[in-house]
């Protein structure tokens, strides 16, 4: 983390298309408004995020894909490597999901949100589920979420 920044917000994305890729920056946008003069953004895949991360941010962003019901293996592979190192250091971070789903998202987001309570972290908006065929307000509203999250941990709201 960059010393001129006393925040930082993490970005855990999964981003295998280029529809989701847009998601993942719009998130970064967000994230990164110019009004967000304390905040730090970092953004990584599921599959180069650690623990280190997780102990490194003041709150965390998570964007999957719906697979088969259920969060993407990726994303599911970070919280394997990340549950037991962080579990007594993070309760209670501020947290936020957003899901690109085919179908419903609702097998997805139950499986993260029963990840995310063992861990004790604390939601701060209702998960996103971007439900149905690609929309380009998908974009707006992960944006919108992620400035959210980054202006209520800047301000001390969360």
């Amino acid at each position: 983390m960059t010393s001129e920044f006393k925040k930082q917000l993490l970005i855990v994305a999964h981003a295998p298309s280029a529809n989701t890729r847009l998601l993942r920056d719009a998130a970064f946008q967000g994230a990164s408004h110019p009004d967000l003069e304390q905040m730090h953004c970092v953004v990584k895949a599921p599959l180069e995020a650690g623990p280190d991360d997780v102990l490194a941010c003041d709150a965390i962003l998570l964007g999957t894909t719906e697979n088969l019901g259920y969060m993407s293996g990726a994303l599911k592979d970070f919280f394997d490597r990340s549950y037991y190192p962080v579990i007594e250091k993070k309760q209670g971070l501020p947290c936020a999901l957003y899901i690109r789903a085919g179908h419903d998202g609702t097998g997805t987001q139950r499986a993260v949100e029963s990840i995310t309570t063992g861990l004790r972290w604390r939601w701060v908006q209702a998960p996103l589920i971007l439900r149905g065929e690609w929309q380009p307000s998908f974009a707006d509203q992960v944006e919108e979420l992620s400035m959210t999250l980054a202006f209520s941990v800047e301000s001390g709201i969360v």
